[in-house]
């Protein structure tokens, strides 16, 4: 009775029982990838190896069909070994039932890794619609972070070709750039200098990182922000500001991407009326900044103390300001 060869129990891998919950699987993923992954662990290629497994236990593992498909070929293990010698080109066929389980030959495969390879599809998840293929999650990437790989559905050959992966950033990682981790789809790891100052609809090229030696073009996507919103070069953003403070004017304090700075309003300020500070915008190409465009909303409270309410009702007995007067013929 043979073994099979580089057989990878994904189970064991992940420190669960066989009949684990997709829950549990994704709990021990998490706290694994933690432990092994590259960046707590530089320089160690014995950590970055256990991170690659462990991604594509869960690869499997966290895929309904995948793993049912894995536990009906991981039988093979005790019953009958894969062929020492090289597999016979395009002598085995794959068949399937209407549930889409495939029964494959493994004898005719040299190892474990290029059977599971090429049945499961270890370490890229395809999109039969469109061709687009995701990465594995990694819980060390910037919040927010996605990348979505496209490849042509009939990859030409020979194998050296640039793919296209859309890269997802907050407004912040976007503004600051700097490294950027992302997990290709062939298992790498890859640490990206992203500059400053992207913007949707950018590409940024990367030499030889493609398939087989191609070049791989990362397009970025800006995720929109609750506070800032891009116009061109400037940002624009709204602060609410109180009654008091608008009838009083005085300093504020204003939120940018390089953190709150205080701005001065002018007594009597009105709603919606704009102030511009400058050189607080985006970055452009050309080294400059655009500006911050501030909109003022005047906010009225909900809830307010006894004292606050008398001090209002005595404001209302003594203010001269009657802004309907001109609504009373």
């Amino acid at each position: 009775m043979q073994n099979l060869q580089n057989f990878r129990d994904y189970y064991e891998i992940l420190g669960v029982a066989k009949d684990a919950t997709n829950e549990e699987i994704k709990k021990n993923y998490r706290r694994l990838a933690r432990q092994y992954h590259p960046d707590l662990n530089p320089g160690n290629k014995a950590a970055e190896e256990k991170f690659k497994d462990i991604g594509e236990a869960y690869e499997v593992l966290s895929d309904t069909a995948k793993r049912a498909q894995y536990d009906q070929f991981s039988r093979y293990w005790k019953q009958k070994g894969f062929s020492k010698q090289a597999p016979k080109a395009k002598t085995w066929e794959r068949t399937g039932d209407r549930n889409g389980n495939q029964n494959v030959d493994p004898s005719e495969f040299s190892n474990f890794e290029d059977f599971i390879n090429q049945v499961i599809g270890v370490g890229v998840r395809r999109d039969s619609r469109n061709g687009a293929s995701t990465t594995t999650t990694d819980p060390f990437r910037s919040p927010k972070s996605r990348v979505e790989y496209t490849v042509p559905k009939n990859p030409p050959r020979p194998a050296r070709r640039d793919i296209e992966a859309r890269l997802t950033l907050p407004l912040e990682k976007a503004y600051q750039g700097g490294k950027e981790r992302i997990r290709l789809e062939d298992g790498r790891s890859l640490e990206v200098n992203m500059p400053p100052g992207m913007v949707t609809g950018q590409s940024i090229r990367l030499r030889n990182q493609g398939m087989g030696g191609g070049d791989l073009y990362l397009k970025i996507t800006v995720e929109p922000h609750p506070l800032f919103k891009l116009e061109g070069a400037n940002i624009f953003c709204q602060i609410p500001v109180t009654p008091s403070e608008a009838v009083l004017g005085g300093q504020v304090e204003a939120p940018t991407l390089d953190g709150p700075v205080k701005m001065t309003i002018p007594p009597g300020v009105r709603y919606g009326q704009r102030f511009r500070l400058a050189n607080k915008g985006y970055p452009t190409e050309n080294g400059k900044r655009g500006d911050q465009l501030v909109e003022i909303q005047i906010v009225t409270p909900k809830n307010i103390t006894q004292e606050e309410r008398e001090l209002y009702e005595k404001l209302r007995e003594i203010e001269t300001f009657k802004p309907r007067a001109d609504l009373i013929s």
